[in-house]
């Protein structure tokens, strides 16, 4: 039985938690041999060091690209880009996968899929076929489909789109929300040991707040935030903040909500919860604000509302629990005020949740353990796909 090298790579927390659930089951499939590749943000002491939770999580790290620059102006992020790809090469040529997983819309991630193209190294790419079009990773997103040579998306949707890009149907899989099977194995933490550990009562209503800038609209970051804390010192509440990720302005971001918090003592911000943490602080929100994909995709599981602000995540799907509104201080508070009412939240109990499909990452490994030779995956057609 020839084992086959998976070479994953995680460039960013929210990423690591989607693909956590697939790293596990590769890690205990006996014809897989998986190799973990850590960079980006994940080895920054400032975004949180979290490379520390993916060890904990029990993986071996086989190798580590640094590549994140300390500013984050849109050319360091373009000299990020270039170094990233330079130590890929050099990561790559050294492991000599069989194949690469990939999960996103990253630049770390696209500096990793750029290397490997080059490389003839095939790609497995997860999370195709999605739209954010307020942000660069829209582009990055779809170019990386289109360096990829298997795909995984979490809906029909997706998969359509990904046909319409010309891809061959054999390539495209729909295997669900990579998420979910961690969320329902996952023990969280009970109400009480949150209160221990993170040290701020929970009294409602707790307010979970994770804002990004908005990549195409850099110019009105500063704006765009102070409307939005101008809101939220609207309200009596618990407010969690959880840093931006390192992307271009970020860090005019964490310096607006670091001097919320002089002003404001029920509220608390940290670089990374971690998964754990994060899901468990799920349970006993009342409120979900800012504009990270994970309020558009993972809080169906819990219910719980979510005010979606500005463009970056437009073009997603909008599930009933989600309130979207422009980046306008009143807009915004109103938003809050209808998502903290007893009656919408009533209203959500029973919502459908269009990312309950369980099986994910058995049926990625199942698809990994069987591929077909490296000359079928390396050498792609275009074709003209007819979409219902």
């Amino acid at each position: 039985m020839k084992i086959k090298k998976v070479c994953a790579i995680t460039g960013s927390r929210a990423e690591y938690g989607l693909m956590r659930s697939t790293l596990m089951e590769i890690k205990h499939t006996e014809n897989l041999e998986l190799m973990l590749v850590v960079t980006g943000a994940h080895l920054s002491k400032e975004f949180g060091h979290t490379i520390d939770e993916i060890v904990n999580d029990g993986f071996h790290v086989s190798q580590t690209v640094e590549m994140l620059l300390s500013s984050d102006s849109t050319s360091s992020i373009g000299k990020s880009l270039g170094l990233g790809i330079l130590g890929f090469v050099d990561c790559l040529s050294q492991l000599s996968p069989d194949i690469i997983f990939i999960v996103g819309d990253r630049y770390e991630i696209y500096a990793a899929a750029t290397a490997a193209m080059v490389m003839n190294v095939p790609i497995a790419h997860a999370s195709g076929g999605e739209i954010t079009e307020g942000s660069i990773d829209e582009q990055i997103r779809h170019a990386i489909t289109k360096m990829s040579h298997i795909h995984f998306t979490t809906e029909n949707r997706n998969s359509n789109i990904i046909l319409q890009m010309g891809e061959e149907p054999w390539r495209v899989h729909t295997v669900g929300g990579l998420w979910v099977d961690d969320l329902l194995n996952l023990k969280k933490k009970s109400r009480n040991e949150l209160q221990e550990i993170l040290g701020i009562n929970l009294i409602s209503p707790v307010v979970l707040v994770t804002y990004h800038p908005e990549t195409l609209n850099l110019d009105m970051t500063e704006a765009q935030i102070d409307n939005l804390l101008n809101a939220l010192k609207e309200i009596d509440g618990v407010i969690i903040f959880t840093y931006p990720n390192a992307d271009a302005s970020g860090r005019i971001i964490i310096s607006k909500i670091n001097e919320f918090l002089i002003g404001y003592p029920k509220a608390k911000a940290f670089k990374s919860l971690g998964r754990l943490l994060y899901f468990s602080l799920l349970n006993y929100c009342d409120l979900m604000v800012g504009n990270s994909s994970s309020g558009m995709v993972e809080t169906q599981n819990y219910k719980i509302p979510v005010v979606n602000v500005g463009n970056r995540q437009v073009g997603r799907r909008i599930t009933d629990n989600i309130i979207c509104t422009s980046n306008n201080k009143e807009l915004v508070y109103q938003a809050i005020q209808k998502g903290l009412n007893s009656e919408f939240r009533h209203q959500i109990r029973n919502m459908s949740n269009p990312y309950a499909k369980k099986g994910a990452s058995k049926a990625i490994v199942k698809v990994l353990s069987e591929l077909p030779s490296k000359k079928k995956l390396l050498n792609k057609k275009f074709v003209i796909n007819n979409i219902s």
